[in-house]
């Protein structure tokens, strides 16, 4: 594990199977079999005396790093490994290069820094967020400005004179790592965007819709199983994803509850509820009027009814118009509301709303909604939802085209 912060700058003495460097303070701190750092390159040393170390470049490193363009005489970046107790003054990297990157371009800053934009692989930019950390041929730096297909570091005068970096011009190749930890919070997203994609990516819309159209497409979108978001910009100033019950699936409900993370509850046409024995839970209720049910667990289950598969199969139960009372244990871990029996003309209410598009959609009258909660615990409104919609591909409408087309 690297720091970026750069300890010595070495000259390569010679190039070929071997790299031999020449850098007595680093050599100086290396034992044979030890590792070390060379311009971003996690290296192992097979030879080390007092003034010099020589290392083997794997093919793998010819191929994914720009070691191989060096020349005797050229200078490069060098760090060993951190050891406990030793201060993180960089941030933490493996010196595994991610990508090259290339220098597009250039700026002097007053203050004698310097701006310096690179371009990298486009699969490259998903790792580099804008004041985050990001290592340049091992020096640990901050991306300044990110672009969709390059981003700037800034370059102080200190990091010019003590580093490589000083001598780079328009054109040189660089080796780039990204944080460990944005690596990790990235390689996290991707495998929720993996799910999601077999989730609920079901239909080639996202973002708002509106008007009629807008609500055909995710009535369709509803049917096909996957997902939509209906917003209340004015009544609760809330957002729900929600899914038809008949289709759900655990993965949908592991969104749901992960990256969603509002309440989970289950609307139903109150006739249902009615012939499933399923009572109203006493008191007045919420500021809304919500009509929160009696929760259940399906009665044919294993588990304790908590785990999404559980929940899941409670809900395709709950939609199934063979289901018996004597189906459900109550209470349990999934909540049905109640349905108006005016629907939207009676209250414009998420559990309305995800009903009537369930019944636009030919499906049973039963929806698993969850409202969109930012990470920060305050739930999301306005473009910070459409944003939710575009970044997980979901359709969105709001409660008044559905009033006004279903």
């Amino acid at each position: 594990m690297f720091s970026g912060r750069i300890t010595e700058v070495g000259t390569v003495v010679k190039l070929g199977p071997r790299l031999v460097v020449e850098a007595p303070k680093t050599a100086g701190g290396l034992a044979v079999g030890g590792s070390v750092c060379v311009s971003g390159t996690c290296l192992s040393a097979v030879e080390v005396e007092e003034r010099w170390f020589n290392t083997d470049l794997s093919e793998e490193t010819v191929h994914r790093t720009t070691l191989p363009e060096l020349r005797p005489g050229d200078r490069v970046n060098l760090e060993l490994p951190l050891r406990v107790g030793d201060p993180l003054d960089g941030h933490l990297v493996q010196g595994h290069t991610d990508a090259i990157g290339k220098v597009t371009a250039i700026d002097t800053d007053r203050a004698g820094g310097r701006w310096v934009w690179i371009r990298p692989p486009r699969r490259f930019m998903d790792e580099v967020v804008a004041k985050g950390s990001i290592a340049v041929d091992r020096v640990s730096l901050t991306a300044a400005e990110v672009l969709q297909d390059r981003f700037s570091v800034a370059l102080i005068p200190l990091t010019l004179r003590e580093t490589t970096l000083g001598a780079l011009a328009v054109g040189d190749r660089v080796n780039l790592e990204s944080d460990l930890f944005v690596k990790s919070a990235h390689e996290l997203h991707v495998a929720a965007r993996l799910v999601a994609s077999r989730t609920f990516a079901s239909l080639p819309w996202a973002g708002e819709l509106r008007g009629g159209a807008g609500v055909e497409k995710v009535a369709a979108q509803l049917a096909a199983g996957g997902a939509v978001i209906i917003h209340d910009p004015d009544r609760e100033a809330e957002a729900d994803v929600v899914f038809a019950g008949s289709r759900l699936r655990p993965e949908s409900l592991v969104f749901l509850l992960t990256q969603v993370c509002g309440h989970t509850t289950v609307p139903c046409d109150r006739a249902r509820l009615d012939r499933l024995d399923i009572p109203p839970m006493p008191g007045r209720g919420d500021r809304h009027g919500t009509a929160y049910h009696v929760s259940v667990d399906l009665a044919a289950g294993t588990g304790t009814g908590v785990s999404a598969h559980d929940r899941a199969a409670t809900i395709r139960r709950l939609a199934d118009d063979h289901a018996r009372p004597e189906d459900f244990l109550r209470p349990g871990h999934v909540f049905p509301l109640a349905g108006r029996a005016g629907g939207l003309t009676e209250r414009r209410g998420h559990t309305e709303a995800s009903l009537a598009l369930c019944e636009a959609a030919g499906l049973p009258t039963v929806a698993a909604i969850c409202e969109v909660m930012g990470p920060d615990g305050h739930m999301l409104v306005g473009s910070a939802v459409e944003r939710f919609a575009l970044r997980w591909g979901i359709p969105m409408i709001a409660i008044d085209d559905l009033a006004a087309h279903l």
